[in-house]
């Protein structure tokens, strides 16, 4: 439709890089030399102003949505992180030049033309992670981009090419122009990323991670490679990396982060696990009871990753940590009585079965649950009523 009406028009960004790498974009960006005031004539309701100070609309079709950017060239950036203006420019190079790594500032036209003025298909090729231009200038543009840099060498598991790591580690005290925010959501994904622990840069976390130790560093990467990647272990992965702060240290490092509530809970409670019960005092003679014993604490997702941890700081124990959380597993699955929610009576039950409301309640219900999980009583109603009555009683 832009092109019909005698504009250009090109996919831009990573999901050139993604296309190039054989992989399926997560997101299709376009840039165009039409205006955004055009763009939303050209596509009028399914247009939407989501940028229109930098250029951008965003279109909504059926298959998904667009980011159609203006072709244009930043200006001066006197906060470290944006640019005080953009200015619209005539060409899709122009456009380019202003963006951060060569891997990002790639274009592809309608006919399949590739546009790659600073070769991000050779550092692809290469496996090789570069700055557009000179890196000095791209991260004091936006001190952002040093972190991204280690993030999408993560990703892609790209060496970094020695002067744009230079000019990173030269500098990273630029991070302090940068939102917890913004660092937060940077690390996740790198943490998220197959194997961060080589790109988790001593110079750079420094600056935004400076509750760590730096001699703390090297073991805490073997710990986080250690663990399974991907977004749902990323709380596991913070754990690894802040287990020498304890839980108290930990829980005030990410919230300074402004990491959210579930985050910093989630993480926490695996440096808490970590500290107060180690891999090498493990009861491993009963791994049902174990495992029921965790299961009434956590949920399935939090014992895996639990295990998964206990295993990175004690990968001689393997073989037992695994059996931990496949027992874990069947349990969950099997439906087994863990918690005090799920035995056959409650609070209510008790009441009417003449026990006092109060404190006391609570209390027979733990003694219940202690009984079914270690089988000397089963998950029934009529048993554990009777059961009640006595320990009431005495």
């Amino acid at each position: 439709d832009i092109e019909k009406r005698g504009f250009r028009a090109y996919l831009v960004g990573g999901c050139v890089r993604d296309l190039l790498l054989g992989r399926m974009p997560e997101d299709w960006d376009i840039a165009s030399s039409a205006r955004p005031e055009q763009i939303m004539e050209i596509f009028g309701a399914q247009a939407l102003p989501t940028g229109l100070k930098h250029g951008t609309v965003t279109v909504k079709t059926w298959d998904g949505a667009y980011e159609i950017t203006t072709f244009r060239t930043d200006g001066a950036y006197s906060d470290g992180r944006h640019p005080d203006a953009v200015a619209y420019t005539k060409t899709i190079e122009e456009d380019l030049s202003r963006r951060d790594l060569t891997i990002n500032a790639m274009a592809i036209s309608s006919s399949g033309r590739l546009v790659d003025p600073f070769d991000g298909a050779g550092d692809l090729a290469r496996r090789v992670i570069r700055c557009v231009g000179k890196a000095e200038r791209r991260f004091s543009e936006d001190a952002l981009r040093i972190l991204r840099l280690y993030r999408f060498a993560a990703r892609f598991g790209f060496a970094i090419d020695e002067a744009t790591e230079a000019a990173a580690k030269q500098l990273a005290s630029h991070l302090d122009c940068v939102s917890a925010e913004r660092i937060e959501e940077e690390l996740n994904k790198l943490l998220a990323a197959p194997q961060p622990g080589v790109y988790l840069e001593p110079e750079v976390l420094a600056f935004v991670l400076p509750e760590l130790p730096p001699e703390e560093l090297t073991k805490a990467r073997r710990r986080i490679d250690a663990l399974p990647a991907g977004t749902e272990q990323v709380s596991a992965r913070w754990a690894a990396l802040l287990l020498p702060l304890g839980e108290t240290g930990a829980r005030k490092a990410l919230k300074r982060l402004k990491c959210s509530n579930a985050r910093i809970d989630g993480a926490a409670v695996l440096v808490r696990e970590c500290g107060e019960k180690t891999p090498d005092t493990l009861d491993k003679c009963d791994l049902c009871l174990q495992a029921k014993r965790l299961l009434g604490k956590y949920d399935l997702h939090t014992v895996q990753q639990l295990t998964a941890l206990w295993t990175a700081l004690a990968p001689e124990e393997k073989a037992s940590f695994d059996a931990l959380r496949a027992e874990a597993e069947a349990l969950t699955a099997q439906g087994t009585c863990c918690r005090i929610s799920q035995l056959a009576v409650n609070g209510r039950d008790l009441m009417a079965a003449g026990a006092a409301p109060g404190p006391g309640l609570r209390r027979v219900l733990e003694a219940l649950l202690e009984e079914v999980i270690t089988g000397r009583l089963p998950n029934e109603k009529t048993e554990l009523l009777a059961f009640a009555a006595r320990f009431s009683a005495s």
